[in-house]
C-alpha cells in the first residue's frame, strides 16, 4: 500500500513496502485520565475458528481476544492515541505514557475482530512464503516476467542463456534457463549465476519501460539504478533519479509498468495527491489492477 504523502519539499518519495506489508489499524483515541475502561464491544464479524497462538518476538505482554492468546509488544511513546500494527512479526501496540493497562486491554477487545483478521492473513502470507521458497538444483523453477522458467544446468552453455520451447505442453513451462555450470554445481552457486541474470533481464527491462513511458509522460530520467532494497519497490528523486527494485522482474509487465509510471509521476507530482494519480491514471487508466499484484503475490526468497 502507497505511505502516506510526502511534504512537498520532500526530495525523494518511496512506492510501498516490498515486504509483507503491515497493516495499521485507525488510531483508538486515548481514554481520559480520568475515564474507566471502556466496555467491551460484541462483534459478529468471522474470526478464525479454532484457538490460535500469536506470539509476536518482542512480546510484553500477552491477551487473550475471544478464544485466541494474542502475545504483543507494548510500545510508549509520546502520542495521542492507542495505535495497532500488524506485521509480519504479530501485533505491536503503541500508546501514550500516561494510559492505563485496562485502557489498552480494553481497545484491544474493541478492535479484537480487525486485529485476530490481520494476524491470520500475516501468518497465511508467512507460509506461502515458505512454500516459495527455491530449492536451487537442475530444475528449480523461477518466475520471471509472470511465468515459470525452469533452471537446466548445462555445462555447454556459456553464462546464462534464455530457451523458449515453442511446442511445450499445455500447462508445462515454455521457458528454460540453461545455466553454464555442472550438476555438481552446489546450491549457493546455482542461486548466484540466477539472480545475476535476473538483475541483467532487470535493468533491460526496466530500462526499455523508463524511457516509453517517460516520453509518454513528458519527463526525464536523469539515472536508471537497481535496488536490492528489502521494503521498497521503487523510488524518485526530485533531481531525476529513478531507483527500481530488481525483484520486480518476477513481475508480469502490467506490474513492472505500474511501478515505473508510478516512480516516473513523481517527477510531475511529488507527492500522492489527487493530481498525482491522475497523472499515473493518464497512462495506465486500469493500475489498480497491477497495484494489487504488488501486495498479494508472494515472491521466493534469495537466501
Amino acid at each position: 500500500m502507497p505511505r502516506r504523502d510526502a511534504p512537498a519539499s520532500a526530495q525523494q518519495l518511496s512506492l510501498f513496502d516490498a515486504a509483507a506489508p503491515a497493516d495499521e489499524a485507525p488510531p483508538e483515541p486515548a481514554p481520559s485520565r480520568a475515564s474507566p475502561p471502556a466496555a467491551t464491544a460484541p462483534s459478529s464479524a468471522p474470526v478464525p475458528q479454532a484457538a490460535a497462538i500469536f506470539r509476536h518476538p518482542q512480546a510484553d505482554r500477552e491477551i487473550r481476544l475471544r478464544e485466541h492468546l494474542v502475545a504483543y509488544a507494548l510500545r510508549r511513546a509520546r502520542r495521542r492515541t492507542i495505535g495497532f500494527i500488524v506485521g509480519a512479526e504479530g501485533l505491536s501496540v503503541n500508546a501514550p505514557r500516561w494510559v492505563g493497562i485496562g485502557d489498552i486491554e480494553a481497545a484491544l477487545h474493541e478492535k479484537a475482530d480487525w486485529i485476530l483478521r490481520k494476524l491470520r492473513e500475516q501468518q497465511e502470507r508467512a507460509q506461502r512464503q515458505l512454500q516459495a521458497r527455491i530449492d536451487w538444483r537442475d530444475g528449480a523453477a523461477v518466475p520471471f516476467l509472470g511465468e515459470t522458467v525452469i533452471v537446466v544446468l548445462d555445462p555447454r552453455a556459456t553464462g546464462a542463456v534464455l530457451n523458449s520451447d515453442a511446442q511445450s505442453l499445455p500447462g508445462v513451462p515454455r521457458l528454460t534457463l540453461h545455466v553454464g555450470l555442472p550438476h555438481t554445481a552446489a546450491p549457493e552457486q546455482i542461486r548466484d549465476a540466477v539472480q545475476s541474470w535476473l538483475q541483467r533481464q532487470a535493468r533491460r527491462v526496466f530500462q526499455e519501460r523508463v524511457d516509453l513511458f517517460a516520453a509518454r509522460l513528458g519527463v526525464r530520467c536523469t539515472k536508471l539504478s537497481l535496488s536490492s532494497a528489502q521494503t521498497r519497490w521503487g523510488s524518485a528523486s526530485a533531481d531525476g533519479a529513478i531507483r527500481l527494485n530488481w525483484r520486480l522482474v518476477h513481475f508480469a509487465m502490467p506490474t513492472i509498468d505500474y511501478v515505473v509510471t508510478h516512480e516516473l509521476a513523481h517527477l510531475r507530482e511529488m507527492n500522492h495527491s489527487e493530481r498525482f494519480w491522475d497523472v499515473v491514471r493518464s497512462v495506465m487508466p486500469d493500475y489498480e489492477r497491477a497495484r494489487g499484484q504488488l501486495k498479494d503475490d508472494v515472491l521466493p526468497a534469495f537466501d
